[in-house]
């Protein structure tokens, strides 16, 4: 009796035959492929939204510590609160190779309430914290690994941080 149809031997030979093609495709040198330059191109491009996304980062963190600066020269009686989360984020700015202190080229504008209320400044700040943290956590899909893992840090700082500035907030004035 003759089978008809798709045996198990020819199956496993076609499966066999696809695996070897597929393993002599990926032994070659890359040199007869057009695609070779475009790989070129993509890391370039890669690299380049890198370093643009590490800048931005930089630029967050320096005008985040410039507000933590502002605010303990504002309002003295926050700045023991303050200098822990503002020597954090001066950290930050370094692990992003940005300048340990921030630039006077863009400072960021004081805040409005900061001039006469210490808690409404403090509770700006922590918006602004989770703002920049949730910012970096978005800016996880598309950042390359090793870039992926600072911001992933950073953003979970900066999330503590807005958590302890909203509570130093509460505090009565000292």
């Amino acid at each position: 009796m003759h089978r008809t149809g798709t045996t198990r031997r020819s199956a496993l030979t076609a499966t066999g035959a696809l695996a070897l093609s597929a393993v002599l495709t990926g032994c070659g040198d890359g040199s007869e492929t057009p695609s070779a330059s475009g790989g070129a191109d993509a890391r370039a491009a890669s690299l380049r939204a890198g370093t643009a996304l590490r800048a931005s980062a930089a630029r967050d963190s320096a005008s985040l510590l410039s507000r933590y600066e502002q605010l303990a020269a504002a309002h003295p009686v926050t700045e023991p609160g303050l200098a822990p989360m503002g020597a954090a984020v001066r950290e930050h700015l370094a692990a992003l190779g940005g300048p340990p202190k921030a630039t006077s080229a863009s400072p960021a504008p004081a805040p409005p309430a900061a001039a006469t209320d210490a808690r409404a400044a403090l509770r700006e700040l922590a918006g602004e914290e989770r703002r920049v943290a949730d910012g970096r956590a978005a800016a996880l899909l598309t950042a390359e690994p090793e870039l992926a893992r600072l911001l992933a840090s950073i953003a979970a700082a900066g999330a503590a941080h807005a958590y302890l500035l909203t509570e130093l907030a509460k505090e009565p004035p000292a």
